[in-house]
């Protein structure tokens, strides 16, 4: 397995590494929010070690580049309750990978992640590398998991899996943000991310000075989804 994301090429396994346009002018990290009205624990998949975003919230996955950060907060349908001004989970980027290479990537490092439906274990079922056989550019096989068809053109239109070594994960046991960090919360059901210019470092400063331990889950994902429950409703 490897060290860790930075460590992953994937010119090693004949596939593609992103290209100088994707690359950013300067080192200036992007913070990108948004409300997280299904908690599964799918999108994101903060187990195994490694937190990965690689299904719904396809602008972000295209858009954002390592160094940059994502972090969903909760909102007033969740089980809990009005969570709106609380963090479910943080991740700064520190890995980006087309699906076709998340594909290998988990096949080769994080087998973990490839679903498993009738699995006892919930963190199998919950398996994210859902895409595999992309062949001659048609679209990729489903395997059964939490998405379908009816979720493909969704997610095919991030293009890219998101990864992370440096994650917060809270699930069922959300933190607050303080007061002057909650210009961060989007109002609607998009993502926001330039009016969070500002407020990028003050975010960086304050996770981190939380004195929490780096990729550990601090909670359980809110809803639990049963297998007779294919299709995902929090895609946009």
């Amino acid at each position: 397995m490897a060290n860790g994301l930075c460590d992953y090429n994937p010119a090693c396994h004949n596939s593609h590494s992103i290209g100088e346009k994707e690359m950013k002018e300067d080192n200036t990290p992007t913070l990108y929010t948004y409300r997280i009205p299904y908690d599964t624990g799918a999108a994101p998949n903060p187990f195994w070690g490694i937190c990965t975003l690689t299904i719904c919230k396809p602008v972000i996955r295209r858009v954002a580049q390592k160094g940059d950060w994502v972090v969903g907060t909760g909102s007033k349908s969740l089980p809990l309750g009005d969570i709106s001004k609380h963090v479910v989970y943080a991740m700064k980027v520190t890995g980006k990978l087309t699906l076709e290479e998340y594909d290998r990537f988990c096949k080769e490092e994080y087998p973990n992640k490839i679903p498993d439906w009738n699995n006892e274990d919930y963190r199998r079922r919950m398996g994210d590398c859902i895409y595999y056989d992309f062949f001659d550019g048609r679209l990729p096989k489903i395997r059964r998991s939490v998405h379908n068809k009816g979720n493909r053109k969704t997610d095919l239109r991030g293009e890219y899996a998101l990864l992370s070594k440096n994650f917060y994960y809270f699930g069922d046991h959300p933190i607050e943000l303080l007061k002057k960090l909650q210009k961060i919360i989007p109002k609607g059901r998009g993502h926001q991310s330039k009016s969070n210019a500002s407020y990028v470092e003050k975010f960086i400063s304050w996770i981190e000075s939380c004195e929490l331990t780096p990729n550990k889950l601090y909670g359980d994902p809110q809803i639990k989804v049963c297998p007779k429950q294919l299709k995902c409703q929090s895609c946009h």
